[in-house]
């Protein structure tokens, strides 16, 4: 234990040590302070008011998927359990749809159904806070040529979200292309640009 004795000048006297004092230093030299009135550039894909999914337009593209879900999960013949079986076809959470994309090819047109760790459309929410935590999925999934839909409830996208896959929350979740009823579904609904 570190007892503090007596003080002499500039300098702390310590027991086992000498210490400069911290009252009588400068501020550091060569660092820039953070100018608060600069403005930082957000996305480099700016999100238009169309774009973002809310109110009942959510809620017919949330029952959609939940449709696609529940026939794709009839129709499986491998009667896995459904949480093992959810998680074959959707990427759940922020983390786990970043950790796809980056292992996707970047502008991956071609060879779909040959990796099966690609995703067809993720859906994120747009309100959440800190706005850190999905900033970078945009850029990720436009680098890999995958649609993001943006859904947005007056603070409560997340608890819509998580309905969908069975949980609490979800901030962010990715369709994973596997070729049944949902992917069909959804590619309907977004076609994809070849």
């Amino acid at each position: 234990m570190w007892k503090k004795k007596k003080k002499t000048s500039n300098w702390v006297v310590l027991s086992n040590s000498w210490c400069p004092s911290l009252e009588h230093r400068s501020p550091m030299r060569g660092v820039t302070p953070i100018n608060p009135q600069k403005k930082i550039e957000a996305d480099s894909n700016p999100v238009k008011e169309s774009d973002y999914y809310e109110g009942e337009r959510l809620t017919h593209l949330l029952d959609l998927i939940q449709r696609g879900i529940e026939t794709s999960k009839l129709s499986n013949v491998n009667s896995l359990p459904e949480k093992i079986w959810l998680k074959k076809q959707i990427a759940i959470g922020i983390n786990e749809v970043t950790r796809v994309l980056e292992r996707m090819n970047p502008n991956n047109t071609s060879d779909q159904q040959q990796n099966p760790k690609q995703l067809q459309v993720v859906i994120l929410v747009a309100d959440c806070k800190p706005r850190m935590l999905t900033k970078h999925i945009p850029n990720l999934a436009a680098s890999r040529n995958v649609p993001v839909l943006y859904v947005r409830d007056n603070k409560r996208a997340s608890l819509r979200l998580g309905e969908l896959v069975k949980l609490k929350t979800a901030l962010a979740i990715g369709i994973k292309a596997r070729g049944n009823d949902l992917n069909l579904l959804l590619q309907q609904i977004f076609p994809r640009d070849s």
